[in-house]
């Protein structure tokens, strides 16, 4: 006889789970997923500039992570707000923790970059120093000095009658010190000019590559500039503001004129991060940091060049394919290489793609051949973040122009993203496009697609839903899915989920699909009860949850609570993880695995054994508040049994991945997995797998 089934209420879960030691702080999580990017850097068997690479992407996301995140704590300091996090952290004790393992972090991005730059005299790819150059390379930079940098450059004073100049957030700046005989110190700011490369190529053959930097070449002529007085120090630095973009979500009457001027007020927020050139003199430091009302611990001082991330142009170099992954091509399934009319095709089957391993082409093709098509009536779609030069933007405006009626809602708020966002949304508006500028109060964050065709003496609905963007570059190198289905009830959602977007209607009660923030946290916190009823009833709970970042504390408390009760949970996170696995009686039955290789990790996959009836899900959600309170995002199921069998066999992949994850320890540290049997690196491997869905294997 199986034994009774109960579940705790939200207050036992409370009083049990919830406290300080179960939970790991978010913006100490996210540095660790950062620091396991940076690690791919110190990878010997990687190729060297891909290492190069990853140094560079760390680097940008530590720069987000500063405008974004640690302002948010400077704020909350500056307010006096003294609320501590679900891990028992203030705002003053976070921004303490952070500056620490910050500071880690960037002495070690600049020893790896130290490594790689050596690594590349090998290959002939030198990175000098003006000096260091032939007499012929220095000519050369001399030349390019006085024709090209020197009218660029606009020295400014800082005195009584020059106020010190605004800068703007992340620009790369000189701050040089000056002296005129017996005359007290001067100081003045001499931008470096953004519309010149950082990294210049410098002709020259008696080596392979040579390269040097624009602020050295400045550094190296800039007497010129300052005639008649002695330059006793120079030192380019680097100012990170807070851009999070501050939208009157209750008064805004015109969101996109809200979001303009947030953009314009973002290049001059207030400054959180001083990056400064390593110097043994102390007055440029000082002036600086009082110039702009910061204290030490916001100063880093780097051993190598300010933005790391100039050095793309370096990674993209021609002719040494042998320095970078060997490009792989994004493959298109048997059953869509020959097709004619992918409607045709999605009538009869529903079709999951997995990029990049294959072609997020027949997604550009479905807004494509909806756009040309007589029977097709009319399209409405959702966009997050799109493309500089977006194929799916061009054929929405095909399709108003040729007639059909389009409605998009573009969401203007895509964080960095909003402006290319404004600029598509205005071109989609003249060519006759409805556009929606997103929604007060809440992002759109979903991304489906609805075609409505006229077929024989009936209107039939195609529907796209993906876990990623619709974005023909990111979809090179992130992970996600997509999903095509002409199933009648999810076409009926679709309907009713852009009705709800676009007018007044009231949430509805879908037939399929799920839908944050009025039922989709609900949902899930359903699908683990069961999952513990089945636990309880001896027929083994079991979860696996893949998703970039989990942090809503109600969601992990349900987790703790099934783990309690004997559901085994594998999660895949690729980033930030407040859940704390492996604790004895709260979280013992919990495994967090994360994985981080070539591409970047962005798909959410849902699976619970449900009693043997499985269940899996795909969704544009992470576990966080923001995803599940404050966004309009998707659950959708996979019911196809085809596809469903896929996507366990993906998700057990990545359970076996002993080459690029990491399992996280219960302190909230993370550890390489150890290569034990057969190597088995997932991405490579699902590579391979799409090969063999389109018959290309050569294996």
């Amino acid at each position: 006889m199986s034994k009774p089934s109960f579940k705790f209420c939200d207050r036992q879960v409370k009083a049990m789970f919830d406290k300080e030691e179960n939970f790991v702080n978010r913006e100490l999580s996210w540095l660790k997923f950062n620091h396991r990017v940076l690690e791919e850097a110190n990878d010997p068997e990687k190729p060297l500039l891909e290492r190069l690479k990853f140094v560079a992407i760390a680097s940008s996301n530590l720069d987000e992570f500063f405008m974004i995140r640690v302002a948010g704590l400077k704020q909350q300091v500056e307010s006096g707000i003294d609320k501590k996090d679900p891990a028992g952290f203030n705002a003053v004790k976070q921004l303490q923790l952070v500056n620490q393992a910050v500071r880690e972090m960037v002495r070690l991005q600049y020893w790896y970059l130290k490594k790689i730059l050596g690594a590349m005299q090998n290959h002939d790819i030198y990175v000098s120093d003006v000096d260091k150059l032939s007499v012929s390379g220095r000519q050369w930079v001399e030349e390019y000095f006085y024709s090209t940098i020197y009218p660029l450059l606009t020295p400014l004073a800082v005195n009584a009658s020059h106020p010190f100049p605004l800068l703007t957030n992340r620009s790369l700046n000189m701050a040089v010190l000056l002296s005129k005989g017996k005359e007290e110190l001067q100081t003045a700011i001499l931008p470096v000019p953004k519309a010149l490369p950082r990294v210049i190529e410098v002709p020259d053959q008696s080596v392979g590559k040579q390269f040097v930097l624009l602020e050295d070449i400045i550094k190296k002529h800039c007497s010129e500039l300052f005639c008649g007085y002695i330059i006793k120090d120079i030192v380019p630095f680097s100012i990170t503001r807070n851009s999070d973009l501050l939208v009157d979500g209750e008064g805004a009457e015109d969101l996109l004129a809200e979001v303009e001027k947030s953009l314009r007020q973002r290049k001059r927020g207030e400054a959180v991060r001083l990056e400064m050139a390593r110097t043994n003199k102390s007055f440029l430091k000082e002036f600086l940091l009082d110039t702009f009302k910061m204290v030490e611990q916001d100063l880093y001082e780097v051993a190598g060049p300010i933005d790391i991330s100039c050095f793309m142009k370096v990674i993209e170099l021609q002719g040494f394919d042998n320095l970078r992954y060997e490009a792989i091509i994004p493959q298109i399934p048997l059953g869509l290489k020959d097709a004619e009319n992918l409607f045709d095709v999605i009538r009869e089957n529903d079709i999951l793609l997995h990029h990049p391993y294959e072609s997020f082409m027949p997604v550009v093709n479905f807004i494509r051949q909806a756009a040309v098509d007589p029977k097709v009536l009319a399209i409405k779609q959702t966009l997050y973040r799109v493309s500089g030069n977006s194929s799916i933007v061009r054929a929405l405006a095909q399709a108003a122009e040729n007639g059909k009626q389009v409605t998009v809602v573009v969401e203007v708020r895509a964080r960095f993203d909003e402006e290319n966002n404004i600029l598509w949304a205005r071109r989609l508006e003249e060519s006759g496009c409805h556009v929606i500028y997103g929604l007060l109060g809440f992002k759109v964050h979903g991304k489906m697609a609805l075609i409505i065709r006229q077929e024989e003496s009936r209107i039939k609905r195609y529907v796209h839903m993906g876990t990623g963007n619709y974005n023909d570059i990111t979809a090179r190198i992130y992970s996600d899915m997509s999903l095509f289905t002409a199933n009648e009830k999810i076409g009926a959602d679709a309907s009713d989920f852009f009705n709800m977007l676009l007018g007044y209607s009231e949430p509805l009660s879908l037939r399929k699909l799920v839908v944050a923030p009025v039922g989709l946290r609900e949902k899930i916190k359903e699908l683990i009860d069961r999952e513990i009823d089945f636990a309880q009833e001896g027929k083994g709970g079991y979860i696996i949850a893949k998703m970039n970042s989990l942090l809503d504390k109600e969601i992990i408390l349900k987790l703790y609570e099934a783990s309690s009760k004997g559901v085994k949970i594998d999660l895949i996170i690729r980033g930030i993880c407040a859940l704390k696995p492996g604790i004895e009686h709260v979280s013992q039955n919990i495994k967090v695995r994360s994985i981080v290789g070539r591409f970047l990790e962005h798909h959410r996959i849902l699976y619970f054994a449900n009693g043997g009836k499985e269940k899996i899900y795909l969704s544009s959600a992470d576990w966080m508040n923001r995803n599940l309170s404050e966004r309009i995002e998707l659950l959708f199921p996979i019911e196809n049994s085809e596809i469903i069998a896929r996507l366990k066999n993906i998700l057990h992949i990545m359970l076996k991945d002993n080459r690029k994850a990491y399992m996280m320890k219960g302190d909230g540290t993370y550890r390489r997995v150890y290569r034990r049997g057969k190597i088995v690196n997932s991405q490579q491997k699902l590579y391979q797998e799409a090969q063999e869905r389109a018959g290309d294997a050569d294996f």
